[in-house]
């Protein structure tokens, strides 16, 4: 079992954004997906809902993003 960065996705009241990907990177996000599935039990019928969920985890474990942030709450 591999240990994926993303676990069940939580359900909540989607808001609507277009986002054009490169081919490659879409079809890496339906591979996640499919691999996702398997290690939760939980089928991902849509790939797309997984943009936010690794958006999330990105900028949570981005240490440049969360040091920037807190300079700008100093700040105002």
């Amino acid at each position: 079992m591999s240990k994926l960065k993303l676990g069940p996705l939580p359900e909540d009241k989607p808001v609507k954004v277009t986002v054009e990907l490169p081919a490659s990177v879409h079809r890496d996000l339906v591979a996640y997906a499919e691999v996702l599935g398997r290690e939760t039990g939980q089928a991902v019928a849509d790939p797309v809902r997984l943009i936010v969920p690794m958006l999330e985890r990105f900028m949570a474990t981005d240490r440049g993003f969360a040091k920037a942030r807190r300079e700008d709450v100093g700040t105002t």
